[in-house]
């Protein structure tokens, strides 16, 4: 299936085996991927569901749901200060290939941009068509721009990970490297059975010794990325990397 076109859809679209297509999903399938009536093509819910499709005018039919193994055996929640510019656009972009599950954006006392809420329906877009793209059976949810320290709270008790791993990225002093920290596979689980690691990186100039005092009276775990200096944006795609070269065999 890997050479037919993917779209995501809303999951009320579905309806008796029948696909109701938006006129942007209309426009997106004939004007832009070329494909013609009868074409097939796979349509995704996000949500772990996806079905082989045949275009039929303003609508498609499924022929078929589809089993797809892409995701990681860990759920992944990635806090991350927010960047200058627009380097989100590609830390969502990223991260979302790598296999994050949540994206919680934090404002740090280092923050230098403040997003408005255009930005937000941006990110989620692009996760969109990262999923898409990067053939994920689930679209990574993006959480609303809270204060660093109201996250610290809202990550864990929002998401019921009390049992998860808890890291948080520090650049500069003696601490362990991530890769050196995470814990072997079935230690950590959800209530879905489901390893999980909540994993923060910080803004341009690193955390405060404050946030990171906190960070680890929430119980986050000090953790290293290597020797070198990393860009804001360069350390979440770093972080996502090492786990999921530990979790995925």
């Amino acid at each position: 299936m890997s050479q037919l076109q993917r779209i995501a859809i809303a999951p009320s679209q579905l309806q008796q085996g029948q696909i109701l297509l938006t006129k942007e999903q209309q426009h997106y399938l004939g004007r832009v991927l070329r494909l013609h009536e009868g074409d097939r093509f796979i349509a995704m819910d996000g949500k772990g569901k996806w079905w082989l499709a045949q275009l039929a005018g303003e609508q498609a039919k499924v022929l078929e749901p589809l089993t797809v193994e892409t995701e990681l055996p860990v759920s992944i929640t990635l806090m991350v200060a927010l960047p200058k510019g627009n380097g989100f656009d590609e830390v969502v972009r990223c991260c979302t290939e790598l296999g994050v599950a949540y994206i919680a954006p934090v404002l740090s006392d280092r923050t230098l941009l403040h997003p408005s809420p255009q930005k937000l329906e941006r990110w989620r877009r692009i996760a969109t068509e990262a999923a898409e793209q990067s053939e994920r059976s689930f679209v990574p949810t993006i959480l609303e721009p809270v204060a660093f320290s109201t996250g610290l709270s809202l990550v864990i008790s929002h998401l019921s990970f009390a049992n998860s791993q808890q890291y948080i990225c520090v650049a500069r002093g003696e601490f362990p490297h991530l890769k050196d920290c995470l814990q072997h596979k079935g230690q950590m689980t959800n209530d879905k059975g489901q390893e999980t690691i909540i994993i923060a990186t910080g803004p341009e100039g690193g955390w405060t010794t404050q946030e990171i005092e906190n960070a680890k009276s929430s119980g986050f775990q000090p953790v290293s990325l290597g020797r070198r200096i990393l860009r804001a944006v360069t350390a979440p795609v770093v972080a996502l990397s090492l786990i999921t070269a530990n979790c995925e065999v």
